[in-house]
């Protein structure tokens, strides 16, 4: 007689074997989270941590809390501790970056991290409506960085800028409050985006070849016949100067259109969204004033200089004065469509996008 196979049972009870709850903030008190994000602002960008004290304490709170994930992103990527000299640990940069990805896609997905920046990430998506797609637009160009990529043309140069800055830029907007459908304000927030980055490149040519990186693009290079590689030697000094400088005018094309989305946000918004834009853009400003010299140390403004970017803000905001200049070659519509079509199609699906720049009348 054949005996009857006895089922194995589980060691535990079925209902106790589930996925651990959804919890906001990774379970952690917000108020504590706000209190990491707050000092992390203060440690890794005092240029962020000023124009954001002009909002109110909602707004506030939610920025940091997207800053402090942004940062760490940037850390873990680089190496670095609130930005600062690379201090990489001999481990594939690939490997960091997937790391990144999981715990954000793990903050999203409402479980703990263990990292109170990444849980800070869970938080104000929550309370904003931040998606996966947006952080894995961000993720994607610490990807390219880890996959020791340069750029070839300009085109590509701006589709970089678009996922570490114009993607960040369309994220603060939602934590802005700035509805999802409201299309025009969201693609001026990435031009913000696109023109403080295009700053901090021409800012940070030296530390970025001391790093083994460069963002001029090769075409660029070598319509001035400067060889890969070699862009900081001094006798291309006065080619790289005309880089730079080509690199803060495209920044201002982008700044003028951010301005114009600035003027639909709300006053304590409009006016911190302003004084960010005149701080970063004295930076570009700075870069090319002090030309073969500008990188001989690191640009940076002043808490005078600082003082007076804000007050000279606080009249724009009042006044109301944007008018449409020229409208920019790289729209956030169509860095949209490099960024996915640079991606495996299976992980981005082509969606049709539309091309809502603002324009100038007459055009």
């Amino acid at each position: 007689m054949t005996p009857k196979r006895v089922k194995p049972r589980p060691l535990v009870a079925s209902h106790v074997v589930k996925r651990t709850p959804r919890q906001v903030g990774g379970g952690r008190a917000r108020a504590e989270l706000v209190a990491e994000a707050r000092a992390s602002i203060a440690e890794g960008s005092k240029s962020f941590a000023v124009a954001s004290m002009l909002f109110d304490r909602i707004t506030r709170e939610r920025a940091h809390l997207l800053y402090a994930w942004c940062r760490r992103c940037d850390d873990i990527a680089d190496g670095q501790d609130h930005g600062g000299t690379l201090k990489l640990d001999g481990s594939d940069p690939r490997d960091r970056v997937q790391a990144i990805r999981v715990l954000t896609h793990r903050a999203l997905e409402g479980q703990p991290t263990a990292d109170p920046a990444f849980d800070a990430l869970g938080q104000v998506a929550a309370e904003c409506g931040l998606t996966r797609e947006m952080c894995d637009d961000v993720i994607d160009g610490f990807a390219l960085d880890a996959d020791g990529w340069v750029p070839r043309t300009e085109g590509d140069l701006m589709r970089y800028c678009y996922h570490v800055a114009g993607a960040v830029g369309v994220m603060m907007a939602r934590v802005m409050g700035v509805p999802a459908d409201a299309t025009e304000v969201l693609d001026r927030a990435c031009d913000l985006g696109l023109a403080f980055q295009l700053n901090n490149v021409a800012r940070d040519v030296w530390e970025d070849d001391a790093a083994g990186r460069c963002y001029l693009p090769t075409e660029w290079l070598a319509e001035f016949d400067i060889p890969p590689g070699q862009h900081m030697k001094p006798q291309h000094r006065v080619a790289l100067v005309k880089l730079a400088a080509r690199l803060v005018k495209l920044a201002e094309v982008h700044d003028a259109q951010a301005r114009i989305g600035a003027g639909q946000l709300r006053f304590r918004q409009r006016w911190a969204v302003l004084s960010a834009a005149n701080i970063y853009g004295a930076i570009g400003a700075e870069v090319v004033q002090q030309a073969e010299l500008a990188w001989d140390h690191r640009v940076h403004t002043s808490s005078l200089a600082k003082l007076g970017h804000v007050i000279s803000a606080l009249r724009e905001t009042i006044t109301g004065s944007w008018e449409p200049r020229l409208t920019p070659e790289w729209t956030r519509g169509k860095l949209m469509v490099m960024a996915r079509m640079a991606q495996p199609i299976a992980d981005f699906p082509m969606t049709p996008l539309r091309d809502e720049g603002v324009r100038p009348k007459g055009d």
